[in-house]
């Protein structure tokens, strides 16, 4: 039956874009591991850089202190008064002090530095990494993807040609059918339609094996036809014997 062979490519086809369906969503999940090895990388770089940022305004500070520092000790000497020389000693001894606070503050910074350097080197290493091997699976499921619509293509091309086989009213009524469900058409054994598992009337299940034709199922609309309409029963497919 020209109808049966249609649908066996319309089945054959949604299932091959069945099972396409999840390769989208792969490379889009291994690019989003990309994406968060990628976010992991620049936020270490950026951490790096802030701290850099602090060094370098640590040292400003530090250069300006001692500047202070020292025009301070300058003065020292120009002072009259006993209280005046007190308070520019003193002064000049918190900003020692302030400075010596600073340079341990850079010390740690600097050791600070050297370790983000590292976690850096090693977070962009594993994005590399990461990068080769996302990039090999995503050309496997590319290819992949391109084997099934290739295949598709192909069935696409059978169909038109297995269409026209089939009676223009009938290919009509299985378009709207399968539609809204697939198969659209399906057997009836034993009295019952194998879409919807509802028997059928009894003199249309002997009009559909008398006839081999096709007709609707009163309950599932379906397109139905005995199994023999199908396939035909192996005695009649061989071929006679020689006496």
């Amino acid at each position: 039956m020209a109808l049966a062979e249609l649908q066996k490519l319309d089945l054959e086809s949604a299932a091959l874009r069945k099972a396409a369906e999840v390769y989208p969503r792969q490379m889009a999940e291994l690019e989003r591991e990309l994406g968060v090895a990628r976010g992991a990388v620049e936020a270490e770089r950026a951490r790096l850089l802030d701290v850099d940022r602090q060094r370098r305004t640590l040292e400003q500070n530090i250069s300006d202190e001692k500047e202070k520092v020292k025009k301070w000790e300058g003065r020292l000497a120009e002072q009259r008064s006993t209280r005046e020389y007190a308070a520019l000693a003193r002064e000049i001894d918190i900003a020692k002090k302030a400075n010596l606070t600073m340079a341990e503050e850079l010390v740690e910074l600097g050791k600070g530095m050297a370790a983000l350097r590292e976690t850096v080197k090693v977070k962009e290493q594993e994005h590399l990494a990461r990068v080769d091997q996302v990039a090999g699976r995503l050309a496997e499921l590319r290819q992949k993807t391109e084997s099934f619509n290739a295949q598709v293509k192909g069935l696409d091309g059978q169909r038109a040609t297995a269409a026209a086989q089939v009676h223009p009213p009938l290919l009509q009524r299985y378009e709207t059918v399968r539609r809204k469900r697939m198969p659209a058409l399906v057997t009836v054994v034993a009295g019952t339609c194998q879409g919807c598992n509802m028997n059928v009337p009894p003199q249309l299940y002997n009009t559909l094996k008398t006839t081999l034709g096709t007709d609707i199922c009163p309950s599932c609309h379906r397109i139905i036809c005995a199994p023999e309409a199908i396939e035909p029963p192996a005695a009649a497919r061989a071929p006679a014997a020689k006496g």
